[in-house]
């Protein structure tokens, strides 16, 4: 079967390119604004810092966006066994005054320098290794039923089962909820039924709405200490309930974070205004920096670049005709739409604080090389795309399935 690629201009996906780079340039001039306020004397340092990162991440997204799906298929075992090394690492070399501030042991440190989150670029190699075994799984069952959904499900949750357990010992409950909308999505794209879904839908919400009571009550609250749940997380979402009590401490940084947004106004302060002290504002609050200098109509139009990312993603994903490459997709696109929809709503109070970064934003680098070598993976679809395409790799039983394209 004859295939060849298209010229290298159209196989450039410029539409999904653009948000991107207005994402990363809306990122510096916010990062900008936090430190200059909040650490003066160390502006210039994380500026060139964040500049280097996402100029790594820019390259690590081209070289990305050369790998065909072969390539991918056959390195993925490979990028999820070392995701799952590197995952080992912050639970033996870490900072004791960076856990005692966070809880959270997801930072691999030394000598008193904290270098990178090894669960961002974990992500990345969990999408992979999940996109292969749906698809590996789908071209030996070409006709399922409920227990071939069941099997497909397990299959995927034995990958998840060692990710749980880091992220567990790391106590790192936000990073875990994003791989847990990972899988979601996956599995919702998977053709699985819906005599499956909804009942685990239902459960998940039940489990959800009961832990929410629990922590308003005091014996709800030693219930959830006794099982595991940790005292912080709890005054996480008693902070999400009551953002105004006890504002000197505990919900310090949910109260300010609020005022923050809503003193911006319509249209904000301008460039460089930062008139309320909000912790970690340039990470995890970097929208508060947003709506304060630029306003509601500054922090929509951010929303609607976003969108309209996500738009190009979704656009791209439905034009593939690779089956791998759609579950890839499916799981960049749920990674970084949670992050959006985590932080901005922790941020103006419908959502509970997790510590979730804003995508292409937020200072970090760990977090901005992940999301863009996700945005590699989903230009690498349109970049190896052939006239007649395919699903050009070997599904169980060693052969080599083609679909003929749809353009």
């Amino acid at each position: 079967m004859k295939k060849y690629k298209r010229s290298l201009d159209s196989r450039l996906d410029y539409p999904l390119i653009l948000p991107v780079l207005l994402l990363l340039l809306i990122g510096l001039g916010s990062i900008y604004i936090a430190v200059s306020h909040d650490y003066p004397l160390q502006v210039g340092r994380t500026m060139i810092l964040q500049s280097v990162w996402a100029i790594l991440g820019i390259i690590f997204a081209f070289i990305v966006m050369h790998f065909n799906s072969k390539y991918l298929w056959k390195l993925t075992p490979i990028f999820y066994i070392l995701g799952i090394l590197l995952m080992l690492l912050p639970l033996v070399f870490y900072d004791n005054q960076l856990v005692a501030a966070t809880g959270a042991k997801n930072w691999v440190s030394y000598n008193g320098k904290t270098y990178f989150q090894p669960s961002e670029l974990m992500k990345i190699s969990y999408i992979l290794m999940m996109a292969k075994i749906v698809t590996s799984y789908q071209s030996v069952q070409k006709a399922t039923d409920l227990v071939d959904d069941f099997k497909l499900i397990f299959r995927l949750f034995l990958v998840t089962i060692p990710v749980i357990v880091l992220l567990k010992l790391q106590n790192d409950f936000g990073t875990l909820l994003v791989f847990m909308a990972i899988f979601a999505g996956i599995v919702f794209v998977s053709g699985v039924s819906w005599k499956i879904i909804i009942p685990i839908a239902l459960t998940v919400l039940i489990v959800g709405g009961g832990i929410l009571f629990l922590t308003t009550v005091d014996w709800g609250r030693n219930f959830l200490m006794s099982i595991g749940i940790e005292k912080y997380q709890i005054q996480r979402i008693d902070a999400w309930f009551h953002p105004f009590e006890n504002a000197q401490n505990v919900t310090f940084q949910q109260a300010q974070g609020q005022i923050s947004v809503g003193i911006g106004g319509l249209t904000g302060y301008g460039f460089d205004v930062a008139t309320l002290p909000v912790p970690v504002r340039e990470s995890d609050m970097i929208f508060t920096v947003i709506a304060e200098n630029f306003g509601f109509i500054g922090s929509t139009c951010l929303i609607l670049i976003y969108f309209f990312l996500i738009y190009r993603m979704i656009m791209a994903t439905y034009n593939s005709n690779n089956q791998f490459y759609i579950y890839i997709s499916t799981g960049i696109i749920m990674m970084i739409l949670f992050h959006v929809f985590e932080n901005i709503g922790a941020t103006i109070g419908v959502l509970p604080l997790t510590g979730i970064p804003l995508p292409f934003i937020s200072q970090g680098g760990s977090s901005l090389i992940g999301n863009l070598i996700g945005v590699g993976l989903v230009l690498s679809m349109k970049y190896n795309q052939l006239e007649v395409d395919d699903i050009d790799f070997p599904n169980e039983n060693g052969k080599v399935i083609y679909r003929r394209s749809s353009n």
